[in-house]
């Protein structure tokens, strides 16, 4: 072993890495480079900031592997470039918007105490409280993130195959799954629920899809709105994690009577391996339900297995996204 605690000081500085790269996008440096500024006076020109933070800036990227340099000229490294410019076609800074709101990032400021407690920290619902604003910062910013999962969920449903499906999208956020499965089979109708607010950045990306009146909006909590009836599919995307089993059966019940007899539920979820530390991000995704709502966690396939078959479905299946942390579950209610 090393004298030198080289892991232990990594993980406390490891904050820094995502202030220098929340600030970077912020600056918009990334695209600035990849528009030809590579140099430190004219990033600090079109970035309108100091050379000496811009200098200093660009070499943390450096040596976060983000940025490349020779002599005194900086590039893009592969990811940066692929991710980070506003000029590629797979851009996700926006991803920024949610991962690094000054709400997320508090509710980790003890962690300690939230684990003396098993709660949020006092006085904070969470993320959980009505109408949260977190949530339209992560329908505006999530969406690229999700766009490949949304299009393996289509595959997955051979979208374009399918028949005129009548689809319930659950917390629709950003609205892509619902929105993804419509663009691919041109007679599906989408429902898509969530809070007011959000909804209006669902109904702007639904717009931009040219959907017209194949999508409507259906304003308020999972919980508490009629969903109607004799839906083919219901998407349940991200949502379930923020919940205790009896409360996410007590949803799944509420699914199941919602699908008509062949319908099918489709969770997309972090799913944790049976030893809950393995895959590392799925398994980790944990500790940020402890810190940000009263009762969530991960669950294991198994878990969601018993937890659907609670709710009356027959058989719930397993499929792994490719490079993905998520996983996606089918279950049949008949």
């Amino acid at each position: 072993m090393s004298l030198l605690p080289v892991k232990t000081s990594e993980l406390l500085r490891s904050y820094q890495h995502t202030a220098a790269l929340k600030g970077a996008i912020d600056l918009d440096l990334f695209t600035a480079i990849d528009e030809g500024n590579e140099r430190v006076a004219s990033l600090a020109d079109r970035c309108q900031a100091s050379q000496r933070g811009i200098r200093i800036l660009c070499d943390y990227l450096v040596i976060l592997e983000l940025l490349t340099k020779q002599d005194d000229r900086y590039q893009l490294g592969p990811e940066a470039r692929v991710y980070l410019s506003r000029r590629s076609s797979r851009y996700l800074g926006s991803a920024s918007l949610f991962l690094t709101s000054p709400t997320l990032v508090s509710h980790f400021s003890d962690v300690a105490e939230v684990v003396r407690t098993g709660a949020p920290l006092e006085g904070s619902a969470g993320t959980m409280s009505p109408e949260h604003p977190v949530w339209v910062n992560f329908a505006r910013g999530m969406a690229p993130i999700a766009a490949p999962a949304a299009g393996f969920v289509a595959e997955l449903l051979e979208a374009p195959k399918g028949p005129p499906w009548k689809i319930l999208d659950i917390a629709a956020g950003h609205g892509l799954f619902g929105i993804t499965l419509a663009e691919q089979n041109s007679m599906a109708q989408v429902v898509a629920l969530d809070w007011p607010k959000v909804l209006e950045v669902a109904q702007e990306n639904a717009q931009k899809a040219d959907l017209g009146d194949r999508y409507q909006l259906l304003p308020g909590s999972a919980f508490e709105a009629d969903f109607g009836s004799d839906y083919d599919l219901v998407l349940v995307t991200n949502f379930f994690h923020h919940f205790d089993p009896d409360t996410c059966v007590e949803l799944m019940r509420k699914i199941h009577r919602s699908l008509n007899s062949n319908g099918r539920a489709v969770t997309l979820e972090f799913v944790p391996n049976e030893d809950r530390v393995s895959p590392p991000h799925a398994a980790s995704f944990s500790l940020t339900m402890l810190v940000s709502t009263p009762s969530g966690d991960t669950y294991t396939f198994g878990q969601y297995q018993d937890m659907y078959q609670q709710a009356g479905f027959s058989s719930t299946e397993l499929h792994k996204i490719p490079d993905s942390p998520q996983q996606v579950l089918i279950s049949q209610k008949r």
